[in-house]
């Protein structure tokens, strides 16, 4: 820490004159060492967290965590069902602001510490889909950035460009994103408030009753409109409870089905490697740019000349979890059978016949079982068709850091879903090697 406990605490008396320090101490903040942070527990008892950047993009990161604190009204707050800290004061220090919020008491775990199965999964995936369930209308009335799933798509096709542009990408892993990207399925989604990029070590958790519940959420500093994949991509290091996750995050979320979620998280994942080799590049941090292409490399031999994106039958079962959340109205429909009799129920409002036209017939079974996802060809508009176009100094804002120029905080964990094989199976050599790598970027001073 460059800040001495003492220094960092001294900035409470600029926001509570009245309140007395009587205990101060460290805070470990996932930052991998970008802020000074430590605790004060005041004589009212009201404890705070103080937090200072270490390096200007740190510094970036902490001034839109503050816009964003400050831009969640009571009205927002009580949407969610989990606490945001309140932004209580900035303070200038000799060369920098120290922010100052309230605490959460709570814990944290690790992407690759989740567990599958009740607990903490649904419990992370509740909170996301409470999250991305907040009104549009509220982040545009922010001036928060307001991406569109055709923004999204671009600004993923010029990272790919990016990266080629370094001649350092291996040729099988840019076949496998373009083909992605010129996927027109995958880009169908609806636009949410995201947190742009959260972690499961974002949420803080408490046992309630013996369960684990979300107490609290950190890391608002890139919250966005854009796609809810960017949330979903820390499953690629969680592959014990990813499932677990999707299916509860399907479960909570009131948005139309998204068969492709889970392929553009995935995808997600697999471009923060390119981030880290072009922020290397731009950087020329030479290191940086090794550990990147030995991530790359393993990547690639990992997944070989595979297509990213993988049609299964989960669109068709998200679907029917919908279907599931609808009333049972079988009572209802069989009174209304009985009067239909009564010709007195054939009225231009009411046509038996149209009505029927919606029921699923033996052909519309079979035509599903035979595909899983809609006609690109078909009549159906895209998600992005009414989305809010961005204005360019929201674009240009500091409340979401540049996709590809900042530096990429990736857990020291590897992911046998993200260098594995798709059905699971045990990793080989590269993957090996990948977890190697991942371990060396965590623990290295690069960052």
């Amino acid at each position: 820490m460059a800040r001495t406990l003492f220094t960092l605490a001294a900035a409470v008396s600029a926001v509570a004159p009245d309140a007395d320090i009587v205990a101060v101490a460290p805070l470990t903040e996932h930052s991998a060492g970008r802020m000074d942070a430590v605790q004060a527990t005041l004589d009212t008892g009201a404890q705070v967290v103080i937090r200072v950047a270490t390096d200007p993009e740190a510094a970036d990161d902490l001034r839109a965590d503050a816009r964003a604190l400050r831009a969640l009204t009571p009205g927002v707050r009580a949407l969610l069902p989990y606490a945001a800290p309140e932004l209580l004061g900035e303070v200038p220090l000799a060369d920098e602001t120290a922010v100052i919020t309230s605490f959460i008491a709570g814990y944290r775990v690790d992407p690759g510490e989740v567990p599958a199965g009740p607990g903490v999964a649904p419990a992370l995936a509740d909170a996301l889909a409470a999250t991305h369930a907040l009104p549009v209308s509220w982040a545009r009335e922010a001036g928060l950035v307001i991406r569109s799933a055709e923004q999204v798509r671009d600004e993923a096709s010029r990272l790919v460009d990016r990266a080629e542009h370094t001649k350092r990408m291996p040729r099988a892993l840019v076949s496998r994103w373009r083909r992605a990207i010129a996927d027109d399925d995958l880009w169908r989604f609806e636009p949410t408030v995201v947190l742009g990029g959260a972690s499961s070590s974002s949420f803080f958790l408490a046992d309630q009753g013996g369960v684990p519940t979300v107490v609290g959420v950190a890391d608002w500093h890139a919250v966005a409109v854009g796609d809810p994949a960017v949330d979903l991509q820390w499953l690629a290091s969680a592959p014990a409870a990813a499932g677990d996750v999707l299916d509860a995050y399907i479960a909570a979320s009131s948005r139309a089905p998204d068969g492709l979620l889970r392929s553009r998280a995935r995808l997600h994942a697999e471009l923060e490697f390119a981030a880290w080799l072009v922020h290397g590049h731009d950087a020329d941090d030479r290191a940086i740019v090794a550990d990147a292409e030995a991530l790359l490399s393993s990547l690639a031999d990992t997944v070989g000349g595979d297509d990213l994106v993988v049609r299964t039958t989960s669109g068709m079962d998200d679907a029917m979890a919908v279907l599931g959340r609808v009333p049972d109205t079988s009572a209802a429909l069989a009174d209304t059978e009985a009067q239909l009799a009564d010709t007195s129920m054939h009225t231009d409002a009411y046509d038996p016949e149209e009505l029927a036209m919606w029921l699923p017939t033996e052909d519309d079974a079979q035509l599903n079982e035979s595909s899983d996802t809609p006609d690109p060809d078909g009549d159906l508009p895209a998600a992005d068709d009414e989305a809010v176009p961005v204005l360019e100094n929201e674009r240009e804002s500091a409340a979401t850091p540049d996709l590809v120029t900042a530096p990429i905080i990736l857990p020291a964990t590897a992911s046998s879903a993200l260098f594995g094989s798709e059905d699971g199976s045990d990793a080989d050599e590269p993957a090996r090697a990948a977890r190697a790598a991942f371990q060396r970027w965590a623990s290295s001073g690069s960052e």
